[in-house]
């Protein structure tokens, strides 16, 4: 579904990324571990196209097509979706509307029917109720006011009304408590078709015991050291990042 070749990033005048090879395959799940500082979030901005990183060298193939020269907008239309690990608030940006306008928007650019106001409201509330979300909150403004588990729990939301071929969540277990977890857990898990595409950031194993990863890579000081199954989680709990032998 990816294949990332020899990225290189910036950010300002850090050089973050340092020559990234990922290839993320679909209907898989992929998850991204590793130290803080190593470039995680800065993998995810850069295959968004995050105006904060500047790639500098390398590929991110999409579908067979290069898509550096597209502005992030039309990624997002082309199937690639971002979860933020700190969802903005929007306050005066209806949380219902918005969202209705990124799905027309959608399916306006894929020749589709727009779903129509009463369609969406209803696709809205079921999703939400699923979620475990107060229907109010579909409502108020983008994110305005939310704790940190409704802003993840309307990120997921906003993921299921997308429908999105590739799904990229930057933490999006930090900050939930154990009900919030679940429920967010249970929103990626109604997404895998068998043909979608998941990149998880993570520092925890804790959301992986619910969503059961097919690989986990390492990334430190800006590359993939290392890939291998879920058992790979075991090893970097007890013995940490330090320890990992690098693939050759």
């Amino acid at each position: 579904m990816i294949k990332i070749n020899n990225i290189h990033a910036k950010i300002g005048d850090n050089s973050i990324l340092k020559g990234v090879d990922l290839a993320l395959e679909a209907g898989k799940v992929h998850v991204i571990m590793g130290p803080n500082g190593a470039g995680k979030s800065t993998l995810t901005k850069a295959i968004v196209g995050h105006y904060d990183v500047e790639v500098t060298d390398g590929q991110i193939m999409y579908k067979g097509k290069d898509i550096l020269q597209l502005p992030p907008e039309e990624r997002a239309l082309e199937g690639i979706f971002l979860s933020f690990q700190n969802p903005v608030e929007v306050p005066g940006v209806n949380n219902a509307y918005f969202l209705r306008m990124a799905l027309n928007a959608k399916e306006k650019y894929h020749e589709q029917k727009e779903t129509n106001a009463a369609e969406f409201l209803k696709l809205m509330r079921k999703n939400a109720e699923q979620l475990g979300m107060n229907t109010e909150m579909i409502g108020r403004g983008l994110n305005d006011g939310f704790s940190g588990g409704e802003k993840k729990r309307n990120e997921i939301l906003q993921m299921e009304i997308l429908q999105p071929d590739v799904i990229i969540l930057d933490e999006i277990d930090s900050g939930l408590d154990i009900d919030a977890l679940k429920a967010v857990s249970e929103g990626i898990n109604r997404m895998k078709d068998g043909k979608r595409t998941f990149l998880i950031i993570t520092h925890y194993r804790r959301i992986l015991d619910y969503i059961h990863p097919d690989y986990i890579h390492v990334l430190q000081d800006g590359k993939i050291v290392k890939t291998g199954g879920p058992e790979l989680v075991e090893v970097l709990e007890s013995q940490g990042y330090q320890t990992v032998q690098k693939d050759t």
